[in-house]
């Protein structure tokens, strides 16, 4: 398969991996609802904690598809995991 479409199918699945790992850290250890915790984060500034906290799902992401010899895809979810890192930088700087 072409390398670029392998590394999307990767980037993509990071990317709904963070989302979902955001979302899952919210509904477990939150009391508010999640647009309520959400625009907590924003008014205490945690919103880069709340990404990283979400970012662990991604290592799960990774690992499986390393485990399953699906390294370009890897390389995709890592390429996610660092814009999450730029994009929780960006939050904690600005």
């Amino acid at each position: 398969m072409n390398t670029k479409k392998e590394i999307l199918i990767g980037f993509i699945v990071g990317i709904i991996a963070n989302a979902l790992g955001t979302l899952l850290y919210i509904l477990i250890f939150s009391d508010l609802s999640i647009t309520e915790t959400f625009e907590a984060a924003v008014n205490q500034e945690h919103v880069g904690s709340l990404l990283a906290l979400g970012a662990i799902l991604n290592l799960v992401a990774f690992f499986g598809f390393l485990k399953i010899k699906r390294d370009i895809r890897a390389k995709g979810v890592l390429i996610a995991t660092i814009l999450t890192a730029f994009l929780i930088l960006y939050y904690k700087v600005f």
